[in-house]
């Protein structure tokens, strides 16, 4: 061990190497950048150094009077309560000073002990002891409650309801003609489930899934094999079956549960489905492959790693499996299955392994190995998924790009385990390319989870060991979210695969289908095979210039630009139109825009954005309804200085003025984190060639509706830190019925398409895919 004269000089020769390594850097620095103010910020970097490391120093030296035992008690009671699931390191360290102080009360009510001290002691023995009891009440009071409210968002789609006709047919989650029977398919030999092993109805011989996966090895291999009795070599092909009684063949649709624990079975969670799309004429299979899934303490890790096309594989095998019992002649499955009506149904890594196997399904060799064939191509017409991850597998190295299938996904705002609208992203990489009518759509809800789409997984997405830390005040009740997944399926598969109209505008906009569904807050996305834009803002970076019209032109607009759309977990894969306006840079503090009669402003001041036509693009008729989509952005709309004021504003008397929306918004008797953020509205304005003009609010299909915040942990609330990301609603105007406003405008001679910010003091919003669809009156499968 050197001595303490060795000490001394390694300390004398790293501060004096250190510091001159120091100044030369900030010398260096100041000659690169010209700016001598770098000398001040170098001065205080070098003393707040010297006076950090004095301080760390005394911590150090006072650790010396904390008594061995606390010490190791510490240093064993830290890494456990960091191993427990506690979803936040500061309810750790809360824990560690509560058990510390009610341990150390308790110890010193040794009553000949207690006698013996000091009244200040005694003072701070008490205090200590309560303050630790206190705590742990709290803590108590804290994981019993269900969770907190959140400040209240209004439902913007809601408040003009009225203008919404529903759907005049029955609900689609309302069970059909066929009685419905129930079997089991599989190896025949499950350690595990009967169901798979006597139970079966029909064995299935096992797959060789050694090309697919990864890691299933070492250690972690071993048990997984040993729980399971086979290995990667020898998958099985399970599957629990609802089949309609009668005479087929009939639809079949496969749905694949996600990363769950292992031995906590979830291909049992889908029965409500099963037993819904079997009575109205599907054969329902819930696939198997819960073998594929996490356990135990390391349920984070990637146990089998990229094992998502792995699961889209799988599905394909079961498809395969199918195809032999349809065609085989002797079996009792003989042409009850229409091959050339598919479907696949995914949730959570389930969600995103349907892509991987339409994707699949579609090659004759996989993508990353052209030695593994694959050679399916089954008729797969569409596809649904729940609450999907993206990006797990990338086949080539990049995102699965799929082309002529039908594409619902639905997520939820309270998802604590898929934080983010994952399925939009796929949604973007579906592309049409036949003659042949289809469509894509996504639904967000507010209030659903993760978990309450299987009906075995449950409010607890976290899978935490304390749920109480988890805020379910926000979710809705299980069989809420049970009620949407069935309507929206069950409508979705009657539309694509049964080919009926009836149920096709449900998935433009919710509130076609109020009668059916639950109230919460839901969002729309919609786009199919018909539709046309003129503007997706996809194709440069200049903000003047559009992919189908002439131009475009912004005025008075404190945010003006062309970006990608951000999610919570990166790029949705597509942009955007970002615009913004705050009237408080002219100097409107004056005006009332509460009242229900806004404000009338100069053209000066008016924010307005302007998409112009021109010659030679494609031009609407008396069929076509005007459509983008929109969503609240998040950002500030910082104004860009002061500019001319407004003596006095005059008011402009809408005798229809949003009434139900105003009264809304009152603001009487209101804490103010009780008060919901006012709506947003803004004006449109359609100009023909002839200058004939068409003004309509937005509110007239419905208010901009306000980002939609949640708290998934309880001690969010500490920090009074929203989870949220903006999500489009698919804005949609009849245009023969808005025609009727002017009997001189002509639909088919539009040039201008304005969007006025006349309606709000001030906001940010994001515009895309502006363009044109066909009205759902004309039908959509019949001109096939």
């Amino acid at each position: 061990m050197p001595g303490k004269r060795a000490f001394n000089g390694a300390s004398v020769g790293l501060l004096i190497g250190s510091f001159l390594i120091f100044v030369l850097e900030v010398i260096g620095l100041i000659n690169n950048y010209r700016d001598p103010w770098l000398l001040a910020l170098g001065v205080v970097i070098l003393l707040g150094s010297v006076i950090a490391a004095i301080l760390i120093v005394w911590l150090i030296e006072q650790s010396n009077e904390i008594p061995k035992g606390f010490k190791i008690a510490l240093l064993i009671s830290v890494p456990l309560l960091m191993m427990v699931g506690l979803l936040e390191k500061r309810i750790g360290l809360m824990l560690i000073v509560i058990f510390s102080l009610l341990g150390a009360g308790v110890s010193i009510f040794n009553i000949a002990h207690f006698r013996k001290l000091t009244l200040p002691r005694k003072t701070i023995a008490l205090l200590g002891f309560g303050i630790g009891l206190f705590g742990a009440g709290a803590a108590l009071y804290f994981l019993m409650i269900r969770g907190l409210e959140v400040k209240p968002i209004l439902n913007a789609a809601k408040l003009v309801e009225d203008k919404i006709t529903p759907l005049p047919f029955e609900s689609p989650a309302t069970p059909g003609q066929y009685e419905v029977e129930f079997f089991t398919y599989g190896s025949g030999k499950d350690r595990l489930r009967e169901e798979f092993r006597e139970g079966v109805k029909f064995e299935t011989k096992s797959v060789d899934g050694t090309a697919f996966l990864e890691n299933w090895n070492g250690i972690l291999g071993k048990y997984r094999t040993h729980k399971w009795g086979f290995d990667f070599k020898e998958l099985p092909i399970n599957g629990r079956v609802w089949k309609p009684k009668g005479e087929g063949p009939f639809p079949l649709v496969l749905i694949v549960h996600g990363n769950h624990p292992m031995l906590d079975f979830s291909d049992t969670g889908y029965k409500y489905l099963g037993e819904l799309l079997a009575s109205r004429g599907f054969i329902v299979t819930s696939v198997d492959e819960n073998f594929l899934n996490f356990f135990s303490l390391i349920r984070r890790r990637k146990v089998l790693e990229d094992e998502n096309d792995a699961r889209g594989w799988m599905l394909l095998e079961h498809l395969r499996q199918w195809n032999e019992w349809n065609e085989d002649t002797a079996h009792p499955l003989f042409g009850q299955v229409d091959f050339d009506k598919l479907a696949l149904v995914g949730h959570s890594r389930g969600g995103e392994a349907v892509a991987h196997a339409v994707m699949l399904n579609g090659l004759d060799y996989h993508p990353d190995d052209a030695t593994i064939p694959l050679g399916y191509h089954f008729n797969i017409q569409s596809i649904v998924a729940i609450a999907p991850v993206d990006g797990q597998y990338r086949p080539g190295g990049s995102l699965t790009k799929i082309e002529n299938v039908n594409y619902l996904t639905m997520h939820g705002a309270q998802d604590q385990d898929v934080f983010s609208y994952e399925g939009l992203k796929q949604f973007e990489r579906v592309s049409f390319t036949d003659s042949v009518y289809r469509f894509k759509a996504g639904l967000y809800i507010s209030g659903a989870n993760h978990g309450q789409f299987n009906s075995g997984w449950g409010d607890n997405d976290a899978h935490a060991s304390f749920s109480g830390l988890l805020n379910k005040k926000q979710l809705m009740e299980a069989k809420d979210q049970e009620t949407i997944a069935k309507v929206y399926i069950s409508a979705f598969l009657e539309t694509t695969i049964h080919q009926i109209d009836d149920y096709l505008p449900l998935f433009s906009d919710p509130r076609k289908g109020r009668n059916w569904l639950p109230e919460t807050i839901y969002l729309s996305q919609f786009q199919d095979s018909k539709s046309q834009f003129w503007a997706g803002f996809e194709e440069d970076f200049d903000v003047l210039t559009l992919s189908n019209a002439q131009s475009a032109k912004g005025k008075n607009l404190s945010i003006w630009r062309e970006g990608e759309v951000w999610q919570r977990y990166g790029s949705r894969g597509t942009r955007a139109l970002y615009l913004g306006w705050n009237y408080g840079e002219f100097g409107t503090e004056s005006l009332d825009w509460d009242a229900p009669n806004k404000p009338i402003l100069p053209e000066t001041i008016l924010a307005n954005y302007t998409v112009m036509l021109g010659q030679g693009t494609f031009m609407p008729d008396s069929s076509s309804v005007l459509i983008f989509s929109l969503a609240e952005s998040g950002e500030s709309p910082k104004p860009r200085g002061k500019g001319k004021k407004i003596a006095k504003s005059n008011e402009k008397g809408d005798k229809d003025s949003k009434t139900k929306l105003e009264a809304m918004n009152k603001k009487e008797a209101l804490k103010e984190d009780e008060i919901p953020l006012p709506v947003l509205d803004f004006t449109l304005e359609l100009v023909d060639e002839q200058g004939q003009r068409i003004t309509f609010l937005a509110s007239e299909f419905s208010p901009v509706q306000r980002l939609i915040k949640s708290r998934v942990l309880k001690i969010q609330f500490l920090d009074e830190k929203d989870d949220t990301e903006p999500i489009f609603q698919l804005y949609q105007f009849d245009l023969k019925k808005l025609a009727s406003k002017n009997p001189k405008f002509r639909v088919e001679s539009l040039q201008q398409i304005r969007f006025i910010f006349d309606q709000s003091e001030k906001g940010a919003l994001m515009i895309d895919q502006i363009g044109l669809m066909p009205s759902f009156e004309m039908g959509r499968y019949n001109d096939y």
